[in-house]
């Protein structure tokens, strides 16, 4: 943990146990009720705060009839201003033993701006600031910034801050997306706004998301395990902590024994961790913790809300993380249809990750978008794919005010959506496209073909781009590669800026649809199979520190076998599908040493392996059979000097021939190679790296197939230090024994 975080913690920490630092006989103010705020207009309004247990309190705003109120036992009091409409300035002023002014208060819009680092993204970095910045005399746009901090248990009150009021010389610390969506509220209301910016640059959703969030989502109940585990109420933390002090108590005898007659004493037993407080900004809940709790229930119109690169792995996942921190957030509001507009986050390289990840987080994006009084304002066409932090930040404001003028202020000649799917219609060697949210007619934004576009035809087994073409309000698209289409999809990824847009000048969201045929690529590789009978099958997604086989059954085989067969399947977006299929002679009888390599399965070979059958569609892949090789089957570290002298292999390079070293449980080697052809047939490396394991077939490529490749790559043939794992859509491995007749 670094100071700065050390520091927090304990500052969190102890004011989340004795309530805002002041002395406790002066009556006292949320944070949020500072000089030139902005309060939500044509709504009660909840003024709070503390005093001492039994003190009277009252509260005036300007002359009217004033509101009293009697701090509780724990020196809690609140009162609740009627409903105002739109204006100001206003002064409220709060008397107990000593009394608090307020001034420049104002009635307005108020919307709570949150996420990440596009949200905490300055106005003074957007696009053209020079000029923003000299028309930015709004003194009706209030706008606050919420110092980041974390806490591991709610707290009261917010960290200091104070709101400011827009002008040229203040602007530039603003939001700049809450910035210029308050703008084009402002001025299209006429009415104040106020916004408040809590956002952390580089953090997840799960530390937004209150407890009563994560409760409502039954997909996130190992998360929410995790976090309440932590709470003392817990009976799961109370039993925990019970029998930790049952073996401290033990431990304190033995101590105090063996000071007695002058023995060791042994270390004293470590703390659970699953009880200790939460101690990272990451960690689920503490950001709402320490950065939203603390403005409940100072009224808001609604959230924005521009998060989602640090999640973006997550697939349809984040939809349910996207359920737990809308609906945490209405219940804490006592709001259920509390407006929550959100920002599609933009197309980007992500180095050498799948294209396709992003798109999946898309649709998970779009499904939360469809969640009631929810909305998402699209980036296809405003981002920058080889800048995370695009700063168009003004197109991201208009479309998130265009969705709450639309949507919250029923301003029906304001256009809120790009075309939306709707539906296909499979016609002669095409497929015709159909869209919500036309508004006007579709357009292509360039003027040029329509881009992005492809299909996957009954017969293949890849999708290909196809051309489209505005037929009206639909979208026909075809290509003489695909004469019988059966799925389309359309923007599918990571880097997809395509020009289809309705007329007001909104893009089209990414979709696909259709169903996919599934090729057997294995019976295509080995029409034999049938002879074999499969042992394990692993989705090398899964990989890491332990193997989880999604099919073990090496346990079942009981009778000899005469053959060892492996299957590898990779898949990266835009390719084929490669595979490649090795059979062999046995190298083992063991069939508990076929698998992954690791400690636990004892399995360490550097053998010769006969009578080889390969097959594959790999470009260069020497096919056939009785061919001679080699494995290369170890969970060690390992170097490249040839000392078991394998034919053709080299003693500086990482290839066919190389040397297994300490530690056992070190990078791990599963490679089988043709070392008379000089190939490596397949390699599996580093599966402790997960996701990011070295994986490939055939000889390695002479440079780094992916950004932060070791320079070692350069002239590796066997995978070795790649770190190119994260690049396949598909990866799996089936491994297959043919038992004696």
């Amino acid at each position: 943990m670094t100071g700065f975080a050390r520091t927090t913690l304990i500052a969190a920490g102890v004011f989340a146990l004795t309530g805002p630092p002041s002395t406790r006989a002066e009556v006292r103010l949320p944070v949020i009720f500072g000089d030139h705020a902005v309060l939500q207009r044509n709504e009660p309004v909840p003024v709070w705060g503390w005093a001492d247990a039994g003190e009277p309190v009252r509260v005036q705003l300007n002359d009217e009839q004033p509101l009293t109120a009697t701090a509780d036992p724990q020196g809690n009091w609140r009162v609740t201003l009627p409903p105002h409409p739109a204006g100001g300035p206003h002064s409220l002023t709060v008397t107990g033993k000593n009394t608090l002014k307020r001034s420049d208060l104002y009635f307005g819009e108020v919307w709570l701006c949150s996420g990440q680092s596009n949200m905490a993204f300055l106005a003074r970095s957007a696009l053209n600031f020079d000029k923003e910045q000299k028309a930015a005399d709004f003194p009706g746009i209030r706008h606050i910034t919420v110092p980041r901090q974390f806490s591991s248990m709610p707290t009261p009150d917010i960290p200091p801050c104070k709101w400011q009021v827009c002008s040229p010389e203040t602007v530039g610390g603003f939001s700049a997306v809450a910035y210029f969506f308050g703008r084009e509220l402002h001025q299209a209301l006429g009415v104040p706004v106020g916004l408040i910016d809590s956002s952390w640059g580089g953090t997840l959703i799960e530390p937004w998301t209150p407890l009563c969030g994560f409760r409502q989502v039954p997909a996130l109940s190992a998360i929410l395990k995790r976090i309440e585990l932590k709470l003392p109420e817990n009976p799961g933390h109370r039993e925990q902590l019970h029998a930790y002090l049952e073996k401290v108590q033990a431990w304190l005898e033995e101590a105090r024994q063996a000071l007695a007659v002058g023995a060791q004493v042994q270390a004293p037993p470590a703390f659970p961790d699953a009880l200790r407080p939460f101690q990272n900004h990451q960690d689920p809940t503490v950001l709402y913790n320490r950065m939203i709790h603390g403005l409940v229930p100072y009224p808001i119109r609604g959230a924005l809300w521009y998060q989602g690169e640090s999640n973006h792995r997550d697939g349809m996942l984040y939809y349910e993380k996207m359920k737990a921190l809308i609906g945490g957030w209405r219940t804490l509001w006592k709001q259920s249809d509390l407006p929550f507009y959100f920002v599609q986050i933009a197309p980007f390289q992500y180095g050498g990750e799948a294209p396709e990840i992003l798109p999946q987080f898309w649709e998970a994006q779009a499904k939360a978008a469809a969640l009631p009084n929810a909305g998402m304002a699209a980036t296809l066409d405003v981002g920058n794919i080889h800048d995370i932090h695009p700063k168009n930040k003004q197109a991201v404001g208009n479309r998130l005010a265009r969705l709450a003028l639309a949507r919250t202020y029923g301003r029906n000649d304001v256009v809120w959506s790009g075309p939306v799917f709707k539906s296909m219609e499979i016609e002669p060697g095409a497929v015709r496209v159909r869209f919500d949210h036309v508004d006007g007619g579709l357009a292509s934004r360039d003027g040029k073909p329509l881009t992005w576009f492809e299909l996957h035809d009954r017969n293949g087994d890849e999708f290909v781009p196809a051309a489209a073409r505005i037929d009206g309000d639909t979208v026909v698209v075809g290509s003489p590669d695909v004469p019988k289409p059966v799925a389309i999809r359309f923007a599918w990824s990571k880097i997809a800026e395509p020009n289809l847009m309705n007329k007001a000048g909104l893009p089209a969201l990414p979709f696909r649809a259709g169903k996919v045929p599934k090729v057997d690529l294995l019976a295509k590789a080995a029409p034999d199979i049938g002879d074999y009978r499969l042992v394990y099958d692993l989705d090398l997604h899964k990989l890491g520190r332990r193997v989880r086989y999604d099919v073990d059954r090496h346990a079942e085989v009981k009778k000899p076998f005469d053959r060892v067969a492996y299957f590898l399947e990779l898949k990266e977006h835009g390719r084929n599908a490669q595979y490649i299929f090795v059979a062999m002679d046995p190298f083992t009888p063991d069939p508990g040493k076929i698998g992954v390599p690791t400690p636990e399965s004892k399995a360490h070979f550097q053998v010769r392996v006969t009578n080889m059958t390969v097959r594959s569609n790999v470009p260069g892949i020497v096919t056939g059979t009785g061919l001679a090789g080699n494995i290369e089957f170890w969970p060690n570290n390992y170097g490249p000097p040839n000392t078991a002298r394998v034919p053709n292999a080299s003693d500086t390079v990482w290839d066919f021939g190389d040397q297994p070293s300490p530690p056992v449980d070190g990078y791990g080697s599963m490679q089988i190679h043709n070392f008379a052809a000089k190939q490596t047939l397949f390699a599996i490396n580093s599966w402790k790296s997960g996701n990011r394991a070295d994986i490939g077939i055939g000889n390695s490529p002479q440079k780094p197939v992916r950004p932060g490749g070791r320079k070692e790559t350069a002239q590796t043939r066997d995978w070795t230090f790649q770190r190119n794992g994260d690049m396949y859509m598909l990866k799996r491995l089936r491994i297959f024994v043919r038992p004696k007749p």
